[in-house]
């Protein structure tokens, strides 16, 4: 068993990035990922981290999932939040009996995870730092911003603690909560408005800051927050997002002052559009947006709920996948009169 190994699964933006900052640290990590050619540059040249945060090169040990040996105590998931059952059951045999995996996703991967290896073992963790793949061994690290990790029932373990450790190298400010579905809720609300951003070219801060969208974002906000609120969350705000001004009876001066607060926070990264507008128009491969946001209006359903702009910006989403609409103001307009 690889007691002291922290075995990365998904070497992308995120855990590309924290695999540099914890193996520059001293840490033992060994990353793991899909792209051959990605896992050859890393072995061969290193992890180059590039941006306006910092920028260095990191050696680092990768390999594609068939090269993994042995079991390990920490494993960090972060591949794309509809990879994650598949990416669990090829992991398992990896996983030490006293092993956790640490989710550093959007979404709420969480319960998948727990599905396939119960909730015990299984680590929340809330990350909104802005970083892009560029290219094989190549990430750009565009912002820093918040960091939290906490177990799924609120009780702190040496696990979850040790995770927090790590965490701190790379972010010091990174919070150990026992809140953690809040924080993941509150990225829901967050997360669906820039999924909206992705319908156009523009940058996230421009979607952001168009009056004329601004119902867009409310819808958006309110209806993630009606389901948070039926199933008893109480999601928490971060980097300009107020998840109070989006709850059923709040003012809509709180929305927008809301709103105006993540277009500013947004118009001060190098990552400028998300990573679901690089999915559509950069790699032209499929998004997360079942994973992320369909998940909730199934969960809306279920409780009773109707989250119509949810809903047909999922239907959007799909239709830029699929070569039905191009990415343009008019396909975001389609989301005023859901």
């Amino acid at each position: 068993m690889n007691e002291n190994t922290i075995l990365i699964w998904g070497a992308g933006a995120i855990g590309g990035t924290l695999g540099a900052y914890f193996a520059r640290a001293g840490e033992d990590v060994l990353l793991v990922d899909i792209v051959e050619p990605h896992v050859a540059a890393m072995n061969t040249k290193g992890l180059a981290i590039e941006g306006p945060v910092e920028t260095f090169t990191q050696a680092v040990r990768a390999t594609t999932p068939d090269g993994v040996k042995g079991r390990f105590k920490r494993i960090i998931l972060a591949v794309k939040a509809h990879h994650t059952r598949d990416a669990v059951r090829a992991l398992k045999p990896h996983l030490a009996d006293d092993g956790t995996v640490l989710s550093a996703q959007n979404g709420l991967n969480e319960l998948v995870i727990a599905e396939e290896i119960g909730a015990e073992r299984t680590v929340g963790c809330f990350v909104n730092f802005g970083a892009d793949w560029l290219e094989p061994g190549r990430i750009l690290f565009g912002n820093r911003a918040a960091v939290a990790v906490g177990a799924l029932d609120g009780v702190a373990t040496k696990a979850v603690e040790d995770y927090h450790r790590l965490l701190s190298i790379f972010e010091p400010k990174a919070v150990l909560t026992d809140n953690i579905w809040g924080y993941l809720w509150g990225k829901l609300g967050y997360g669906a408005m820039l999924f909206a951003t992705a319908l156009t070219p523009a940058s996230m801060s421009e979607n952001l800051a168009s009056e004329r969208h601004f119902p867009v974002f409310h819808a958006l906000g309110r209806e993630v927050m009606a389901v948070a609120g039926k199933r008893g969350m109480k999601p928490l705000g971060f980097n300009g997002f107020d998840p109070q001004a989006f709850m059923p009876g709040a003012p809509e001066d709180a929305a927008r002052r809301s709103v105006a607060d993540m277009a500013e926070f947004n118009r001060h990264t190098a990552k400028t559009h998300s990573g679901i507008w690089r999915d559509l128009a950069v790699r032209k491969r499929k998004t997360e947006v079942d994973a992320q946001i369909a998940i909730i209006g199934t969960l809306a359903a279920e409780s009773g709920i109707a989250t119509p702009t949810i809903n047909k910006l999922v239907e959007l989403i799909h239709d830029i996948e699929d070569n039905r609409r191009e990415q343009s103001w008019a396909t975001l307009d389609l989301l005023l009169t859901p």
